[in-house]
Order: structure tokens, then sequence, then C-alpha cells
């Protein structure tokens, strides 16, 4: 006989909840793009120019630092405002940060436009994850989150090659433009379709938005998520930012079958999320995270140490690389979104998006102090170890995400129990 939630997992999704996946979905598919394609430009970035890997990993830590700073900062006020008006105010600001980017001549200018693109766009996630926290019940979350993630898996498909392409012809600024113009007709979209968010005012208690941001660090089921979340960024983005680069000189792939690597394995990620969504709201979601975190290690040590090798081979690792990571990123997220109360929830993601970005950021920094290139053309040194930290970081990640699911069953037994009690003492008022 099929239990309550697997009964509600079962509810087909009403049009708007569609629209707010689709919008939310193609908001994270700008974003991300905008954060990826800097991987994929590694190394087009570091010849134009002139640029070592300790630079070019600053470049991609100065994102992700400037928004988990930005964060944290408004993290105290990520509960105060309706969330629509929250999401379009920082969508703006990435818009023009990104413009920002494509207009950029020199390094310094980079610098300046990622600091300010992270600033607005490092927000953009925790609020769109509060709204989805708001608007879905846990037992549809993970299908929505499948769907979202799916963002990630469309910038591959359709963003990176097609951002790779035109900037092979047209610059390297050039896919910036590109993102900034798509995230305009969005945020048209955001402003004229997407309703207000702000049932989560009612809840409020706090009127110091200080001492709201104090209250929910003080949580320590809090700050266990926050440690879960920045383990496994720590690890996800040790090898992300030199991934073109060990290809291009180490695999000895070429720049235009480089689209192809990451078109291929965007593919795969599409196919399987939307199926890991389904099985996480059916199945236990912290053994699904355990499952890919042991084929995750298995799959990183391997292609770390490769050396030249086929297209073929390298198109088969980028796919089973990106299950394991990406088969992680769904279930833990679903159970991280479990944890804050609603009152909180804006508050806590952002602090959890902020801790991520920094910590992303950090993993930039000190990848790029590992990674050793000699020339612009010989190959990079010491990603192994990238490898290797990898795998040790994402060990200690699955033990804090049990911590979290354990924590979560006993939230929901606890509501669980809470309804009942209330269904039987109205029951028993009725009756009297």
């Amino acid at each position: 006989m099929e239990t309550r939630e697997q009964k509600i997992a079962k509810i087909p999704f009403t049009s708007y909840q569609k629209f707010v996946i689709f919008i939310i979905a193609i908001t994270q598919f700008t974003v991300v793009l905008d954060f990826m394609i800097m991987s994929p430009m590694g190394d087009m970035l570091m010849k134009s120019l002139g640029i070592k890997p300790s630079q070019f990993g600053l470049a991609v830590a100065f994102y992700g630092i400037s928004a988990g700073l930005s964060g944290l900062l408004t993290a105290g006020f990520a509960d105060r405002f309706d969330r629509k008006k929250l999401l379009l105010f920082f969508y703006i600001g990435f818009i023009l940060g990104t413009i920002l980017c494509g207009i950029s001549t020199s390094y310094a200018m980079l610098l300046i436009g990622r600091i300010v693109t992270g600033i607005f766009g490092g927000v953009i996630g925790s609020i769109s994850m509060a709204i989805i926290t708001d608007i879905f019940e846990i037992n549809h979350r993970g299908r929505v989150m499948g769907f979202i993630t799916m963002g990630f898996g469309a910038s591959q498909v359709l963003g990176i090659p097609i951002s790779l392409y035109i900037a092979n012809h047209m610059g390297w600024q050039s896919p910036f433009l590109m993102v900034a113009l798509l995230a305009i007709i969005i945020a048209v979209l955001i402003y004229a379709k997407l309703q207000p968010v702000d049932k989560h005012l009612k809840a409020q208690r706090d009127k110091s938005a200080l001492m709201h941001l104090w209250h929910t660090i003080a949580k320590k089921d809090y700050r266990i998520g926050f440690a879960a979340t920045a383990l496994l960024s720590i690890g996800g983005f040790m090898m992300m930012p030199f991934g073109s680069a060990f290809a291009i000189n180490n695999l000895k792939i070429t720049k235009e079958q480089l689209p192809i690597t990451y078109m291929v394995a965007g593919i795969s990620t599409l196919i399987i999320m939307p199926l890991i969504g389904k099985l996480s709201d059916r199945i236990d979601k912290f053994k699904i995270f355990a499952i890919a975190s042991i084929w995750m290690m298995v799959v990183v040590v391997s292609y770390t140490h490769l050396s030249v090798t086929p297209l073929w081979m390298v198109l088969i690792f980028n796919v089973l690389m990106m299950m394991g990571i990406m088969s992680r990123m769904v279930p833990a997220s679903a159970l991280t979104t479990a944890i804050p109360e609603m009152a909180d929830r804006g508050a806590f993601m952002s602090i959890n998006s902020s801790l991520q970005q920094i910590a992303g950021g950090i993993a930039s920094m000190c990848a790029g102090m590992i990674v050793v290139q000699k020339t612009k053309t010989s190959p990079l040194e010491h990603y192994d170890t990238l490898g290797y930290v990898m795998v040790g970081i994402s060990v200690v990640g699955v033990i804090m995400l049990y911590r979290v699911s354990v924590m979560v069953k006993n939230k929901m037994a606890r509501h669980k129990l809470n309804t009942i009690k209330t269904t039987v003492t109205e029951e028993i008022v009725l009756s009297e």
C-alpha cells in the first residue's frame, strides 16, 4: 500500500508550477553558463591574456568569493522581501556584470567584471531555491531539482558548445554578451509572469535583519547543513577551472573538438537528471548520494591520470564523471532544502549558497596553486593531485551529508507525529 508521501510524489504539477520550474531552470541556465564558460575558455583566456594558471584560478575565485560575501551580507534581508522582487533586483545586477565582462579588454577589467557578476549572480541560486521550497512540498522537490539541475546540463549541451564556437570566431568576450541578451529576455518574463512569493513574510519573528541572520547561523542543525554544502563545493570546484586546459594540453584534444566533449557530457546529464530526481523522491536520498560519490571518486582518479587519449575515450570518461557529479547534486540539494523552517528559508539558502560560492572560490585558488604549466602549450602538471584531494574531501562530505539525512528524517517524523496529534485532537473536539 502506498504511503501518503508516495501519493504526493505522483501528483502532477499545475500549469503555473510548470512555469515556475521553467523560469527558475532557464534563469539558472544563464547564471550557470556565465560561471561555467570560464572553465572551457580557460586555455583560450590564458593564451589570449598571457596569464598563468594561478592568475586564471584567481579570476574564477573572485566570482565565487564576491558571490559568497554578497550572499552573507544579504542573508539577513532574504526573508524580509517578496522573493520575486529580490530575484529581479539581483538578476538585473547580474546582467550588468555580464555585460561588463563582455566589453572587457584586459585582465584587470575582466576581474572587475567577474566581481560585479559574482556579487549579484551568486545570490540568485539561493533565492531560486527558496522560491522552490516555498511552492513545492519536499515529496515533489526531487523531481523539481532534477528539472532545475537540467539547466546545468543544458548549459553544456547548448550553452558551452555554442559559446565556444562563438568565442573561437568572434573572441572570448562574445559569449558573455550572448548570455546578457538572453538574460534580458528572461528578466522580462519574470517581471510579467511570476507571481509574488511572499507567504514567508507572515512567519517573520525577528525585527532586525542582523538578528535574523544571527539566529539562523546559531542553529546547530543549520550549521551541519552549511558544513556539508561547503565540503561538496570544495570537492566539486577543484578540477573544474582547468578542465579545458587539461583536455587540450594533456589529452591533446583540439579546440574544435572541445565543444563536442561538453555537448556529449551535457546530453548525458539531461537524460539522467530527471531519472535521478524521480528516484530520490522514492528511494532514500542519502543512498543515492553515497553510491554516486563512490562512482565519482573512481572515475575522477582514473581521469586525472590520463595522458594523450583518443576523443572517444575522453567522451566516455566525461559522461561517466558527469553522471557521478550530477547524481550527487540532486539528492544533496533536496536534503539540504528540507533543513530550514519556512521563516528561515531565505536566510538559510543565502548563507548556504554563500558558503558554497566561497568554498568554490577557495578551491579554485588552491587548484591554481597546485597546477603548474611551464609554457603556454606544455602539459599541466599535478592535475592528478587535484583528483586525490577531491576524493579525500568527498569522503568527509559523505559523512556530513549522512548527518543531514538523519536530521531531515527526524524532522519529518516529528512533523508527521504533530499532524496525527492535531487530527486526533480535532476529532475529539468535534465528537464532544
